[in-house]
């Protein structure tokens, strides 16, 4: 009985080694050999599957606890109605809103919500404005997917600028899906924009946002162009979502790596199609990357290399330049979408921001 029982459990062992043994990765020749044979023939190129360990060299341990950080809940989510989106919407808002205050008094700026046009709006300013700046003033435009980021919880990107630069900042709460699809957030950005040049002068000012701010930044200078309205004397698209559609190399190179949009087809291409709401989404005012660049102001993007937009912000970069605009790309090591912008204890927000800060300095009047 007792050498039965020994005979089989060695038997299932041998079974269980044998199953381990062929399940054992590839060495490299094995892998490089059937990559050879995968991609022997023009075209399409096909990689194994790949681990992405977390980046350490030149990466602050504060950035490395982003770029490691788990999928968000959300980033799957397929709202089935208005009411399911504006629950999805609300949900994420209430946990910016409730750091605003200790954000605030991290960064040294005061906020005060108005309407400026008609249009929701806030004003931040820093307690100490820096030296050049007095008649300057930067407007902000938040990013979000078009769906998210009302009220104070499109704030950080603005606080972070106005804080680390110096830099009285107007934030545009502009209308958005599901009730307002485009071109509402357009109509309300440029309502603002044409006021504010009423009493400053555009030469001394710049227009900044991040993803879906990047790509409103990038439109409101096509749609000023189109209309005669003066352009701002600078312009920070960071990360932008230049391409609404699913167009550009890194849609695939970093899908599943990016955590934090992750891939276009989960809620981020549906936010597409609800802003969009039928329309090309060719459309320069839609997807910038393919309006005419000639004669935009200088401008400096920022993305990282495991960023889903990294192809849309390195196509924004080209074309401003192939435009002879003066253009500055900075791509932060390891960094998913918009990370730079995440933590403001982290070295290289205080970077990005200090970077985007001292581009404007030379390039706005005084």
């Amino acid at each position: 009985m007792n050498f039965r029982l020994t005979s089989q459990l060695a038997l299932l062992l041998a079974a269980v080694a044998l199953t381990a043994c062929s399940q054992l990765p590839p060495s490299y020749a094995e892998k490089a050999a059937a990559q050879a044979t995968a991609n022997a023939q023009a075209g399409a190129r096909r990689s194994p599957a790949q681990v992405s360990p977390v980046p350490t060299n030149e990466v602050s341990p504060q950035m490395q606890a982003l770029i490691g950080g788990g999928y968000p809940g959300h980033f799957n989510a397929a709202p089935k109605d208005a009411a399911e989106w504006k629950a999805l919407v609300n949900s994420r808002a209430a946990p910016v809103v409730a750091m605003i205050p200790a954000l605030k008094e991290k960064l040294g700026v005061s906020v005060q919500a108005t309407k400026i046009a008609g249009v929701n709006a806030f004003i931040v300013t820093p307690h100490k404005i820096a030296r050049g700046n007095e008649k300057r003033l930067l407007m902000h435009v938040h990013g979000g997917g078009y769906v998210f980021g009302p009220g104070e919880s499109a704030l950080p990107e603005a606080m972070l600028l106005a804080g680390f630069g110096g830099f009285k900042v107007v934030s545009v709460d502009y209308r958005m899906p599901p009730d307002f699809p485009y071109p509402a957030a357009m109509d309300d950005a440029m309502a603002v924009w044409k006021e504010l040049v009423k009493t400053n002068k555009p030469q001394n000012m710049a227009v900044f946002g991040t993803s879906t701010g990047g790509a409103m930044t990038l439109a409101l200078v096509l749609r000023a162009k189109a209309e005669n309205v003066p352009l701002p004397g600078a312009i920070a698209p960071g990360t932008p979502w230049s391409d609404i559609a699913k167009i550009g190399d890194s849609y695939q190179t970093n899908e599943w790596i990016d955590n934090v949009l992750v891939t276009w087809d989960g809620w981020l291409g549906r936010a597409a199609l609800l802003y969009a709401a039928g329309r090309d989404l060719k459309d320069p005012q839609l997807s910038p990357i393919y309006g005419d660049f000639k004669g935009f102001p200088p401008a400096i993007l920022t993305t990282g290399t495991r960023d889903l937009f990294l192809s849309n912000t390195v196509r924004t970069h080209r074309k401003l330049r192939r435009a002879g605009v003066e253009a500055e790309l900075n791509v932060y090591e390891g960094q998913s979408h918009a990370q730079y912008g995440m933590n403001p204890d982290a070295p290289e927000t205080r970077e990005a921001f200090g970077d985007i800060a001292r581009f404007f300095d030379r390039h706005l009047g005084r």
